[in-house]
């Protein structure tokens, strides 16, 4: 088996309608924060996506999302459990150094490292051989048809600029004292960092010595955080921004109806969810003392059908959202369908409670981002206040997602009780959500790193096992179908929905909106 696909789609042809002669600046905000620059700091999406600007994996993703060759210019499998990669020749890092198989090896080994987000990027137990300077061997214990699926988020490093700078060691989304690479980039992609103040401004300009051809005409990128919603829309209408993300749905029509902007909506494959922390005997944030009410099914299945997700639908997301009875978006799993959501029903709720002993009521501490996801606060508002009337009093923490996901994260041991997370499948495949979201972990992230309750069903590793070397799509298919079965049933998160994209962007700029919500540079024509 031999891999070697195009770059160029007819989609994408359709999206950039050209690319225009003269130099541009293109100046944009998000509603968070761009922080470190490590690239293996956080596995999140937007901060992945900025990453993705300056640094490049193996492989990358089109405006489709499809597979295609970038550092790598084609694989094979050799073996069946060996796939060779070959490696593209001339590539030169932003410092000027030779891109080669060193720098695969050592960036394979430092992903999996101490302070790592990405360690799932590669299994512990893949093994990466050098077998010359232009090809590297991946070795796995048995097969895997999905091996690559997430690699074009993890972004080769120069091992020679990486080791001169004493920046081996990761920084954790929590660490205090970062390092060099924490605060400069060398990568081998299409922009370059020219200057970088965390959680105020980032300036990008274009690399002239690219190994490929943009399609865009960015000359230069400014990026600025604006937590503010009304700030940033306020930006856009005005001019002063080119782009900016996400735009609350209650001002698409706004920006549709303003002279030289328009809103960009389209789905997304991000499902929000909420987590409970069943892994402590007793909650480190609740009432309850002694016990851990969130161990008792019952419990959480209370939890699931005290919230209205109809109404969280219709006045939170004005529409913009789509209730979802799995972890996953329909898109990703042919089956979707076969699953339903627990029904509202807040008097079953209070009964299930009442039979799990709780019939008072109890208190419980919530985490939740106030500027990462589309409405992040405002669903967690709603959430809390549905969970008031079944005797459910929510102490909720909404804070900016730099210090949320340094307080939930392995690196902070996992320091919630009850939370909101979302999730886009990197692989854009189950197993991705069965090893990362539910997979049984220990106190220190091994196992699912982002099973932030530590929630854990061996049955459901098991069937992950099975499903991650299976090559029978049917068959396949069916084990997804059991472990997602055991899952509704345990209530091992209240799935919320898959929430809808939406940009706002001047009329005078074009851009390529990938449906996981990454935002390329490359793609970008400014007329």
């Amino acid at each position: 088996m031999r891999i070697k696909t195009t770059v160029a789609t007819a989609a994408l042809a359709a999206t950039l309608m050209g690319t225009a002669a003269s130099a541009e600046t293109l100046r944009y905000a998000f509603q968070g924060t761009l922080n470190q620059l490590d690239p293996y700091t956080l596995n999140e999406t937007f901060t992945l996506g900025s990453h993705g600007n300056v640094y490049e994996g193996l492989t990358r993703r089109a405006p489709d999302l499809t597979i295609e060759p970038a550092l790598a210019e084609s694989w094979e499998v050799v073996e069946p459990n060996r796939w060779r990669f070959h490696l593209r020749k001339g590539v030169k890092f932003h410092n000027g150094n030779d891109f080669t198989a060193d720098d695969v090896v050592f960036s394979a080994e430092r992903v999996r490292s101490e302070g790592s987000d990405l360690t799932t990027r590669i299994g512990a137990d893949v093994k990466v051989e050098k077998v010359d300077d232009h090809t590297v061997d991946f070795i796995l214990p048995g097969p895997n048809p999905i091996l690559h699926y997430e690699w074009d988020t993890w972004y080769i490093m120069d091992k020679e600029w990486t080791e001169a700078n004493n920046a081996v060691k990761v920084t954790s989304a929590s660490d205090t004292t970062p390092n060099h690479a924490a605060l400069n980039a060398n990568g081998t992609g299409s922009y370059k960092i020219v200057s970088h103040e965390p959680g105020v401004k980032t300036v990008f300009e274009k690399n002239e010595n690219w190994w490929d051809e943009a399609k865009g005409n960015i000359d230069r990128v400014e990026f600025t955080p604006i937590g503010s919603d009304a700030t940033r829309v306020a930006a856009l209408l005005s001019g002063e921004l080119d782009m900016v993300y996400p735009i609350p749905v209650q001002d698409i029509k706004r920006v549709n109806d303003n002279a030289g902007t328009k809103a960009l909506t389209g789905p997304e494959l991000r499902t929000i969810f909420l987590g409970f922390d069943q892994r402590r005997d007793e909650l480190l944030y609740s009432s309850v003392k002694g016990k851990n009410p969130f161990q008792d099914v019952r419990v959480r299945k209370a939890f699931y059908q005290a919230i209205d997700i109809n109404a969280i639908s219709d006045k939170v997301m004005r529409g913009l959202s789509t209730p979802s009875a799995l972890l996953i978006s329909p898109f990703q799993y042919s089956r979707s369908d076969e699953f339903e959501r627990y029904p509202y029903d807040p008097e079953a709720a209070k009964a299930l409670l009442a039979e799990a002993g709780y019939g008072d009521g109890f208190s419980v501490g919530m985490d939740c981002p106030n500027d990462r996801y589309v409405n992040d606060e405002a669903i967690c508002q709603a959430v809390a206040s549905f969970l008031a009337r079944v005797g459910i009093k929510v102490d909720l923490n909404a804070q900016p997602k730099a210090q949320y996901f340094a307080k939930v994260l392995a690196s902070n041991g996992y320091d919630t009780s009850f939370y909101l997370l979302g999730w886009t499948p990197g692989s854009f495949d189950s197993w991705n959500v069965l090893h990362n979201i539910t997979g049984c972990r220990d106190d220190k992230g091994n196992g699912g790193p982002f099973n932030l309750g530590g929630y854990c069903n061996p049955k459901v590793d098991e069937l992950s096992a099975q499903i991650l070397v299976e090559n029978d799509p049917v068959k396949r298919d069916e084990l997804i179908a059991q472990a997602f079965t055991i899952i509704h049933d345990d209530v091992s998160h209240i799935p919320l929905h898959q929430q809808g994209l939406a940009w706002g962007v001047s009329d005078k700029v074009e851009v390529a909106q990938r449906a996981d919500n990454q935002f390329h540079f490359r793609w970008v024509v400014k007329n």
